[in-house]
């Protein structure tokens, strides 16, 4: 990965800048990427581009070797040196581990959004436990091997990662499937590698496919009282084509109108693309694909979508903290699935599932997990086409929260950090209480806890 490809990212939950070294926060990093999804660390530069001066080659090395003596168990990383005009940068590949990796003071951490955090209590034990899980993915495939796998699929799928990374891996197919575990040293499929690649994946692992159901009202019964649907669809194949096919088979399901907002004729459709997308991406990326006897099922009834994947919320996640931590039960099928482009960025699937619905008009998105089921519900909050307008804002809104609505209709979201740069002389508590006032007035929707919460619009102004 190119040092120029890294300056086009902003940092993130597989994205750290250092403009100086300091060893201790860049083993720090090092560690909780390894935990969560892995990532890439630039030192001796900021997300700008801007390049510190003083750094050397043997910086690297000396990272390098205390990830290996001071880290438990050791963790392997790949570091390289950019010799520029301004100074040396330092890049750290980090890969995600099948292991739980702690710092020499015996802290466990995981990354979330932009910050380190340290696990405790009940979340190590989650963890270590969807670690464990997580090794299902390069089991090898019974009677399987690379004849198994659909040419015209893999050549898609590298076609999109270079187009992601220019200077990325160089050659032969073969050596690119195996780095990335889709095929044993032995050259047999993986699981993930038949699910990403397979010509017919269900015939090896029958509960991969995806069941679609269309209901006339608003439960599994039909008009007439009985138990029955109006349309059924049974799909399979690689899960790219899964996506595509269960995304086109929604798409003519749903009840479309043309709508005119201003100038502007659009196709309003009767849930946001975006939403549905993400719920079905998510459903296929972090399904347990080792319960066998149940597909993934995408219900669709008068007045909502259900989406249900086989298999609890994995890791530590749980439903309070969701919108905040981030953990894949399946690394290597999400990462295929990013470099396809399902997946844009690590880490914002269940924030723009939120943002999308609600920016629609329709209620944000219910979330219930059993031990063995995670379903997302979309609920809708008014018909296709039908006008939807704003919360009549009060007569006493002050002056400071116009400010921060115009600036959530410019760029979809506030920060109490956005809020401050705002109004930098008034009080920080000032600013929350004005906050809290516009979410208890039904104008704004709090979503996340902590260092991460943020504020969306419940509709959009004139929708």
């Amino acid at each position: 990965m190119s040092l120029s490809y890294l300056f086009t990212r902003k940092p993130g939950l597989q994205l750290a800048f250092f403009s100086d070294l300091d060893p201790d926060q860049v083993l720090e990093t090092i560690v909780a990427f390894a935990n969560t999804e892995g990532g890439d660390i630039v030192v001796g530069a900021d997300a700008q581009g801007r390049v510190t001066r003083g750094l050397q080659a043997e910086d690297a090395e000396d990272i390098a070797t205390l990830a290996v003596t001071q880290v438990r168990p050791p963790l392997q990383v790949e570091a390289e040196t950019y010799e520029l005009p301004q100074g040396s940068v330092l890049v750290f590949h980090v890969p995600r581990s099948p292991e739980l990796h702690t710092l020499p003071d015996g802290r466990v951490l995981s990354r979330r959004g932009t910050e380190n955090r340290t696990l405790t209590g009940q979340e190590l034990t989650l963890a270590a436990v969807g670690r464990a899980t997580g090794a299902f993915e390069l089991e090898e495939v019974p009677g399987s091997s690379m004849t198994d796998f659909d040419e015209e699929v893999i050549a898609e799928y590298v076609e999109h990662r270079q187009r992601r990374q220019p200077t990325g891996f160089v050659g032969p197919i073969e050596s690119l499937l195996k780095q990335i575990g889709a095929l044993t040293e032995r050259g047999r499929a993986t699981v993930s590698g038949m699910l990403l690649f397979g010509k017919e994946p269900q015939s090896f692992l029958p509960q991969a496919g995806l069941t679609f159901v269309k209901f006339p009202g608003t439960d599994r019964h039909s008009e007439r009282g009985a138990i029955g649907y109006g349309r059924r669809v049974d799909i399979g194949g690689p899960l790219a084509r899964m996506i595509e096919r269960t995304w086109q088979v929604v798409w003519e399901s749903m009840d479309k109108k043309a709508v005119v907002r201003g100038l502007k004729r659009e196709e309003e459709t009767e849930y946001p693309m975006i939403a549905v997308r993400e719920a079905l991406v998510n459903a296929v990326a972090h399904r347990d694909y080792r319960i066998m006897g149940r597909r993934i099922e995408v219900l669709m009834f008068k007045d909502r979508i259900e989406i249900t994947s086989p298999g609890g919320l994995p890791g530590y996640i749980t439903l309070k903290n969701i919108v905040d931590e981030h953990f894949s039960r399946n690394p290597r099928i999400v990462n295929g699935l990013l470099q396809w482009g399902y997946i844009e960025e690590l880490g914002l699937g269940v924030d723009k599932m939120i943002e999308a619905m609600v920016a629609a008009g329709h209620p944000a998105p219910e979330f219930k997990a059993t031990p063995h089921s995670f379903t997302v519900v979309l609920r809708k909050g008014h018909e296709v086409g039908e006008h939807h307008p704003m919360p009549q804002w009060e007569t006493d809104m002050n002056e400071r929260q116009m400010k921060a609505l115009q600036w959530l209709q410019e760029h979809g979201r506030i920060t109490n950090r956005d809020y401050r740069q705002l109004c930098p002389n008034v009080s920080a508590e000032t600013l929350r209480l004005d906050l809290v006032d516009l979410v208890e007035k039904g104008i704004l929707l709090k979503i996340g806890v902590k260092k991460g919460t943020y504020y969306v619009l419940k509709r959009k102004p004139g929708g």
